[in-house]
């Protein structure tokens, strides 16, 4: 160890040199929540997120456990989701416009008294219109991963690989409350009683989205409207894209359900779906720290992964199954943080919440068509051949990729 040495009077002093240590690199999610104000809005924008996982199957429960009748909860929620894909995009248009704080918490508090108009409705026997009516009210719920990302893109606009960290972060707590939500929600409805879920939810809601608007310095400026500046023409390629891929989620998820049950299973379907959350989680948080891919890369790979369990359901074997679901999920979350990262890309500058809002909206009409169709492909077919559906509909995506936009959509992510 070097020493330093010093003269006191007629004494000769030798003493340790002082040690300096190298600060330790900090990784790439260190680095992103170093931001002042990050983890506070973090934090709302995952207690706002979670019941976004939880609504429908809390609602399914509710009303199939007062009412008797899995087809009307399956109307209501049905009838939810389409006013939500009209609602949505116009909700995030004014968010755009007005400010998030100054339109997500009214917004909010509709979709909350709607949800609390529901839980009152099944109470109290009253009819069956006033549950559509109810569930409608929620559509008005704003899209807090948009906003959350929205966000990190207003703060991170000259860092391009910290943007690439963030989108993949917010990739990993979709799936992350996606896979936890459903758990939750159906523990209350059936441990408390069949409003706990609901009810939960709505609070849950409103208290992660007072805590997200209140972080006011993290909050994007809003943007005078510029005429042709709507973000549906510049995004429509790509929606074309989204599409198929929620096709994709729609299909495996209703086909897996249904395999799971032929094998008298079903006790074991939330933690097989659980288990193909988790690894896109997972995947999500890996593909933060690696080098972004390019689109067409991302879709070749999510090809090759969607036919893994259509070939693992043909051996009979459920571990073989449950390992493709995990490995089908992996290949999920670095598509979908390319495809939002090309969203952003292409939307024109102010508008970003509401080019993000487009694209969910997308994805759930794919959800809603491939779990239609794959319910009546179960049917006719039995519960194997339409594991075919998802891995079609990924192909689809890359042939619509490669056959449509081949230069355009399959760069890599950047900061718009």
């Amino acid at each position: 160890m070097p020493h330093l040495m010093t003269v006191t009077g007629s004494t000769l002093v030798i003493a340790p040199a002082p040690h300096h240590r190298r600060p330790r690199a900090q990784g790439p999610y260190a680095r992103l929540f170093s931001h002042p104000g990050t983890r506070a809005f973090t934090a709302g924008n995952l207690l706002a997120r979670l019941p976004m996982g939880m609504f429908g199957i809390s609602a399914v429960m509710m009303i199939a456990g007062q009412r008797g009748s899995y087809a009307l909860a399956g109307a209501v929620t049905a009838t939810g989701l389409a006013a939500t894909a009209l609602v949505a995009p116009w909700t995030a248009r004014l968010v755009d416009r007005y400010g998030q704080a100054r339109i997500a918490v009214p917004a909010t508090l509709i979709a909350v008294l709607g949800s609390v108009a529901l839980v009152a409705s099944v109470r109290a026997h009253a009819p069956a219109w006033t549950l559509f009516a109810s569930y409608a009210a929620t559509a008005t719920t704003p899209n807090i991963g948009g906003m959350s990302r929205a966000r990190w893109t207003h703060l991170l606009r000259d860092s391009p690989a910290a943007h690439h960290t963030a989108m993949s972060f917010e990739q990993a707590a979709d799936e992350l409350c996606y896979m936890l939500g459903p758990v939750v929600a159906a523990f209350l409805c059936s441990a408390a009683f069949p409003e706990a879920g609901t009810l939960t939810a709505a609070a849950l809601l409103l208290t992660g989205m007072l805590v997200f608007t209140s972080q006011r310095a993290t909050e994007p400026p809003v943007s005078a409207p510029r005429h042709g500046a709507s973000p549906l023409r510049s995004v429509a390629p790509l929606l074309v894209l989204f599409l198929p891929l929620g096709l994709m989620f729609g299909s495996m998820e209703v086909t897996s359900i249904a395999q799971l049950d032929s094998r008298g299973l079903g006790a074991a379907t939330g933690a097989v779906l659980a288990l193909q959350a988790a690894g896109s989680c997972v995947a999500g948080l890996l593909y933060g720290g690696l080098r972004p891919r390019s689109l067409r890369t991302c879709l070749i790979g999510l090809s090759a992964a969607m036919a893994l369990p259509w070939a693992a359901a043909a051996t009979g074997s459920l571990p073989l199954l449950a390992l493709a679901l995990l490995l089908a999920g992996m290949a999920t979350a670095p598509t979908m943080v390319t495809a939002m990262s090309r969203i952003h890309a292409v939307t024109p500058q102010g508008r970003l919440n509401e080019g993000m809002t487009l694209a969910v909206t997308a994805i759930f009409a794919g959800i809603s068509l491939g779990s239609a169709t794959a319910g009546s492909l179960v049917d006719a077919l039995g519960p194997t051949t339409p594991y075919a559906l998802p891995a079609a509909a990924a192909l689809l995506a890359l042939l619509i990729l490669l056959t449509c936009q081949p230069v355009r959509l399959s760069g890599t992510s950047q900061v718009p």
